[in-house]
């Protein structure tokens, strides 16, 4: 679903505007603290990432987290792959077991 405050499409993101209706969550961090806002959506990565890599095994959690002495906050995004069962280091490249090519392409040079 497309966000209202910022344009992109994310798949996370839920918005009820039926007949008057204003509800809108994140369904990726869902009941967190501190609470999500749409704010949330500006800086978030989630977008980005799933534009970049569209792998069937690469499950995406988030949370927010606040920033230096509770000042500001921000989406932080972790990735795991269900193939190969471990943590995703870079989530917009995938992990080497699904996209070998990229591999092979950082060993030629």
């Amino acid at each position: 679903m497309r966000v209202p405050s910022t344009g992109k499409e994310c798949p996370y993101f839920y918005g009820d505007y039926h007949r008057g209706k204003q509800h809108e969550e994140c369904r990726l961090i869902g009941k967190s603290n501190p609470p999500w806002e749409i704010k949330h959506c500006k800086t978030c990565p989630v977008p980005e990432i799933v534009r970049a890599n569209t792998c069937p095994n690469m499950i995406l959690s988030g949370e927010i987290k606040r920033g230096f002495l509770g000042i500001g906050q921000k989406v932080k995004i972790t990735a795991y792959c269900t193939k190969v069962h471990e943590i995703v280091a870079n989530p917009y490249v995938g992990c080497s077991e699904c996209h070998p090519i990229l591999d092979q392409f950082k060993e030629s040079k």
